[in-house]
Formats: structure tokens, sequence, C-alpha cells
């Protein structure tokens, strides 16, 4: 009768490592515990920020649909009827439309400078090396921390001496003063990160500098464009201080200007579900052009770690 002999285990070798298939599973460590709760609780903190910011506007936007008497009786309750006539008595009637408009020329006029001069200052700062540059990059960055309250009163002078007082282009060229100061300060940053073989590849074709930079390094800075362009655009859209002061024409005011008029044109007795219809007018464009491009936003922000 012939009895098997079980084999006996062959010994590992040594230094032979142990798969994490074959290892017991433990109790989880401290750290991945750690980041877990850590993980939970920022969730938690995104969740209850994302609740502050989006109940007032749905608030607003369903409060444009009420008639005043329901506003001021029901003012949490959703509107027993759409009362789409606050809308067009806020275009028409209290010129949101007018206001609408100048916002419009003002903001693109100062948006569409603003990124031009920007760039082009930013590309010189970034790729240059000239007696002065270090200077003249520590004086835009100087301008970010100067407050615009102290510039109101000498800015109204120097703008009533150029002739430029209640004017589009005269408040284009002040939104364009004041916005480039934080554009060449993060497209100059941006365009560090960019390679240096592309440009010196363009040189050597024969490219000129202005040929190099509008069709080479410009478009490959275009997420740098558009993160610094909605920037830009959502102070502009929403500045009052400065067109209150050098704006004070009623046919050329801009939409913020347009909004305290509305709130204050009839005194006590006031136009309110008017004025919830122009607020919600006023704050389309912003979340729409930050619905549209906020993809463009974050590769932007990220483009220069991630390089």
């Amino acid at each position: 009768m012939k009895t098997t002999e079980t084999p006996a285990p062959v010994p590992a070798e040594s230094g032979a490592s142990v798969s994490k298939a074959d290892a017991p599973a433990g109790p989880p460590s401290r750290e991945k515990r750690e980041g877990t709760v850590l993980n939970v609780f920022s969730h938690g903190i995104l969740v209850i920020w994302a609740i502050m910011v989006v109940l007032p506007l749905l608030w607003a936007v369903m409060t444009s649909f009420k008639d005043d008497a329901s506003i001021f009786g029901s003012p949490w309750s959703l509107p027993d009827a759409l009362h789409f006539d606050n809308w067009s008595r806020a275009w028409t009637q209290a010129n949101m439309s007018d206001y609408f408009l100048n916002t419009v020329l003002v903001v693109g006029g100062s948006l569409v400078g603003t990124l031009v001069l920007g760039s082009m200052a930013a590309y010189v700062l970034a790729r240059f090396d000239f007696p002065g540059n270090r200077f003249i990059y520590f004086l835009f960055i100087g301008g970010m921390s100067f407050p615009i309250m102290l510039a109101l009163v000498p800015l109204f002078y120097v703008v009533n001496n150029m002739g430029l007082l209640n004017t589009i282009h005269g408040l284009i060229l002040v939104y364009i003063a004041y916005s480039l100061p934080f554009t060449v300060f993060f497209l100059t940053a941006f365009f560090r990160t960019l390679p240096t073989s592309v440009a010196e590849a363009a040189f050597v074709d024969g490219a000129s500098h202005t040929r190099t930079f509008f069709q080479i390094m410009l478009p490959m800075a275009k997420p740098g464009l558009i993160s610094v362009g909605i920037f830009n655009f959502l102070g502009q859209w929403n500045q009052y201080m400065l067109p209150t002061v050098l704006n004070t024409d009623p046919d050329k005011r801009v939409l913020t200007q347009g909004l305290v008029q509305l709130a204050v044109s009839q005194g006590y007795k006031g136009d309110w579900s008017g004025l919830f219809a122009g607020l919600v007018m006023a704050m389309l464009p912003v979340l729409a052009a930050y619905v549209v491009f906020q993809r463009q936003v974050v590769a932007g922000l990220t483009a220069g770690a991630l390089k």
C-alpha cells in the first residue's frame, strides 16, 4: 500500500516580497481614518457653503415673479402666478434696457483693452530681461494694494481736466487702469510657465516679436486669458463706486446705478417686484459667464502648477 506524502512547503527566498492579496487584512491605518474624516468634513463645509450661496439666488429669482403683496405677505412661498410683467416693467419703465446697454459697452470695451494691454505688458515682463524689469513689475503689484477709495477725489479732477467726465470712453479708460495691476500680475506668472523653445523656433523661422506674440504665445496663453478675463468681468460688471463718482449723467448710467435708482425712484413706496426683476437681470449675465467658462477658469488657475 502506497502512501502519498504531502510535499513540504518551499521556503521563500531571501528578499522575496509578499503580495498585498496574501497579506492578512488588518484594521485601517490611522492615516487612512484621518483622511476619511478630513474628506467628510471638507465636503460638508462645501455643501453648507453651496446652500448659503444658492438659496438666496433662488429666492431672488422666485421673488422676481411675485407681486408686491405676495413679497411681504408670504416671502418664502412659491408665487401663485408668474408675473412676467415685473420683468417687462423693469426693462422699459425703469430704463433697465438703457442701463444694460451702457454696462455692456463699458465692460466690453474695458475688458478688451485690459486683456490686450495687460497681456502685452505681462509678456514683456515675463520673457525679457532689461534694466528696471523687476521695478516695473513691483509697481504693478503695488497698484493692487492701493485702495481705490483714496484715489476717488484726485481721479475725479484728473478725468474732469481731461474732458472725460460723464462719458462712456472715460469710464472705459478708468476701468482699464483699475484692472491692469491684477491682470499683469496674473499673466506674468502664466507667461513664465510657457515653453521657451516654441518662441525660439519662431525667431529662427524669421518671425518678428509682434508676430510671435500674437500668433504663437497669445493662443498658448488662452486658459490664463479666460481666467483673468472672468475675474475682471465680475469686478467691472458689479462696479458701483467708480461710475457713481465719474458718471453722473442720467442717460449714461450703468446697471448698478440703475438698480439703486430703481430702489429709490418711488420714495417709501418702492417697486419691489420690479426691483427684484432688475436684480435678476443684472445677475444672469454673471452666472451665465461663469457656467459657460467654468472649465477654462479652473484650467487657467491650475495650468501654472501642472506645467
